[in-house]
């Protein structure tokens, strides 16, 4: 995945690292076109359920003003894995400082969903999402103290119309280099160095064990 790809061009394998990566990453930022015609931008927890975002909040207020004025948004998620300092591959330049990242970018329309059954599915996709240990009844409609808070609360679904993706692991790194900076990163050994380096090995299909 070294460039941006559109959505009808992905294999069934990307549609489910793209998928897996959505899953696993809790907000990302959703920008709307402000009355004053500057993008107004707002980080928010999501859910990515059978090719749709699902976003929610207070019925009022102004990401609802502008959602009814123009239902236009983009949406963004994305999740730096590694800093890689200048010094992993030049002691001199400044040229080579990078991140290492997975990024998703989704165009579409806001929805406002009524019906209960969808609010239910999308929000115990948040649950499971959010709370994977349980520890609450399910989401149900029928279930009076549940339907006075599902009608209580906004629920948006963004139908996307147009959907890439970059996941950047240094796909074009010669092997020379990019075996350094896997060396540079074992010895560093912070954070997310040991995911780092299996994933720079498994999108770049050169890589020799």
């Amino acid at each position: 995945m070294t460039q941006p790809m559109r959505r009808k061009e992905f294999t069934i394998g990307e549609q489910q690292e793209i998928e897996q990566f959505l899953h696993e990453v809790s907000y990302g930022h959703l920008g709307m076109i402000g009355e004053d015609g500057w993008p107004h931008i707002v980080a928010l927890n999501f859910v990515y359920v059978e090719g749709h975002f699902y976003v929610h909040g207070s019925k009022i207020g102004e990401k609802m003003r502008l959602l009814g004025s123009d239902p236009r948004v983009t949406f963004s998620v994305a999740k730096e894995y590694a800093i890689i300092p200048s010094y992993f591959s030049d002691p001199k330049l400044a040229c080579p400082a990078t991140a290492f990242f997975k990024s998703v970018l989704a165009r579409g329309r806001a929805i406002l969903v009524e019906d209960l059954h969808e609010k239910a599915r999308a929000f115990s996709a948040f649950m499971s999402k959010l709370q994977p240990e349980g520890g609450y009844d399910e989401i149900d409609p029928a279930d009076d103290e549940y339907r006075k808070n599902l009608l209580g609360v906004a629920l948006i679904r963004l139908d996307v119309e147009d959907l890439s993706a970059k996941f950047k692991f240094g796909q074009n790194l010669t092997e020379p280099r990019r075996e350094k900076l896997i060396h540079n990163l074992q010895d560093r050994n912070q954070n997310l160095d040991a995911e780092t380096i299996e994933l720079m090995k498994k999108y770049c299909p050169a890589h020799k064990e």
